[in-house]
């Protein structure tokens, strides 16, 4: 995966890597399928922050215990 298709997709690009960026997609065929792939990624992550966290009484999960 291309790193930039991950920060377009986050808006973390500055403006002269974002146009840069932006000009790469137009001829690249393989960033615009990883940026198909990866477009719901700012909503869902955004559903996570509405979501109730954990209480303090649950257990981590396995694989966050040592």
């Amino acid at each position: 995966m291309h790193p930039e298709v991950a920060a377009y997709v986050l808006g973390v690009l500055d403006d002269a890597d974002l146009q840069a960026f932006e000009r790469h997609l137009d001829s690249c065929e393989r960033c615009q399928s990883e940026l198909k792939e990866l477009q719901d990624v700012p909503d869902l992550l955004d559903d996570l922050k509405l979501q109730p966290s954990a209480s303090e009484d649950d257990d981590p999960p396995i694989s966050m215990s040592r």
